[in-house]
């Protein structure tokens, strides 16, 4: 559609007026505004009922867990690869709640950040965690081990060790790499088992 007038054309957008005047020389011509005016007068935006692409990402919060009650260390360390996505499942675990807990469905109820731990600091923390999630009767936590920017070419320590650490506890059902907007590949969500789990 080609407008030859030369008045200005109103574009309304959240109450915020802007105007456009084509420039054509020719300014006699009123009755296309009106117009157009009269037909637009009662029209309002479309709302966007997309949900929201990302969540705002949560600050950890410190626990005050306490000391000397966490479970037997039995935790090896093994010299295994990491991968920059973890995931774990033991089997039995239908994959519809293993594609849940990937992409944030199940909500995290608690979170440990292992951030600037050394590794024997990391350990008993780790334990402690788990054993404080379970007596809550927690489904789902989430674990921030850092992304190891500070390893250099090496494996990041604290990933790696939470990979290991957390496959060998068989209260842990599943682990997975959390989404992005919710720590990515510095962070896991972690399935607890619900017979370990006390009411």
């Amino acid at each position: 559609m080609i407008l030859q007038s030369a008045s200005a054309l109103i574009l309304r957008d959240h109450a915020e007026a802007v105007s456009i005047r084509l420039m054509n020389g020719n300014d006699d011509n009123d009755e296309d505004d009106d117009a157009f005016r009269a037909a637009m007068h009662d029209v309002a935006p479309i709302a966007d009922g997309r949900p929201a692409p990302y969540r705002k990402r949560r600050r950890p919060q410190p626990l005050n867990l306490p000391v000397g009650d966490e479970a037997q260390d039995d935790l090896a360390d093994l010299a295994i690869e990491t991968p920059e996505f973890l995931e774990f499942r033991r089997p039995g675990i239908q994959h519809r709640v293993f594609q849940d807990l990937q992409r944030g469905v199940i909500e995290a109820q608690g979170t440990l950040d292992l951030h600037g731990m050394r590794v024997h600091e990391a350990r008993p923390a780790l334990l402690r965690f788990l054993a404080h999630s379970l007596a809550r009767g927690r489904r789902c936590v989430r674990i921030i081990h850092g992304k190891g920017r500070g390893s250099g070419a090496q494996q990041p320590v604290l990933k790696q060790k939470t990979n290991q650490w957390l496959q060998q506890r068989e209260e842990v059902l599943a682990f997975v790499t959390a989404p992005r907007w919710d720590g990515g590949t510095g962070a896991v969500y972690v399935l607890l088992s619900g017979k370990h789990r006390q009411p």
